[in-house]
């Protein structure tokens, strides 16, 4: 099965149908349908129309890209090249993550309170995949609580720059 389309994930967001979707852009149903399932290709133009009747807005984004720092054969950690926002409600999500100062186990952090939203920095910082790195850590929160995480010498070296070049404004967020 295909990945659905920008289009098609704004409108199931939004719970509209392809008719409403279509009657508040000034298309068909038809022609939505089209454009949906990859028969058509809108314009970049009917797109942003698209997405602005659905109360999305098209935007840059930029990229962040991850480095891997291999600490031993088996194991090393993450560093972007730039910090990024995630956006509400996700910064502030309960989240299913091992405290591996705890041994391990699989524990909710929820985001919303500083010092689990802490220690979930800590512990995908210093273990987790580039992806749930992107999906969890906000850069302006992370900017707030770097001086409060406990990480390994290495890691903190490794992040610094990054995090030094935002808190002054020189990398910009999106």
């Amino acid at each position: 099965m295909d990945r659905p389309t920008i289009i098609e994930e704004a409108r199931r967001a939004r719970g509209l149908t392809q008719a409403e979707l279509a009657r508040r852009a000034g298309t068909s149903q038809s022609t939505l349908s089209a454009y949906e399932r990859g028969l058509k290709s809108p314009s970049l133009r009917v797109t942003e129309r698209l997405m602005l009747a659905a109360d999305y807005d098209l935007g840059m984004i930029t990229r962040v890209r991850f480095d891997a720092v291999m600490e031993t054969r088996t194991s090393g950690f993450y560093v972007p090249d730039r910090l990024w926002r995630v956006e509400v409600p996700m910064c502030f999500a309960i989240v299913r993550f091992p405290d591996y100062a705890h041994g391990g186990k699989a524990e909710a952090w929820n985001l919303l309170r500083r010092a689990e939203r802490r220690g979930l920095y800590q512990n995908v910082l210093s273990r987790g995949r580039s992806d749930q790195i992107f999906r969890w850590v906000d850069g302006a929160l992370l900017v707030d609580l770097w001086d409060e995480l406990d990480l390994r010498a290495r890691i903190r070296r490794a992040w610094d720059p990054v995090v030094d070049a935002a808190s002054r404004g020189e990398l910009d967020f999106y």
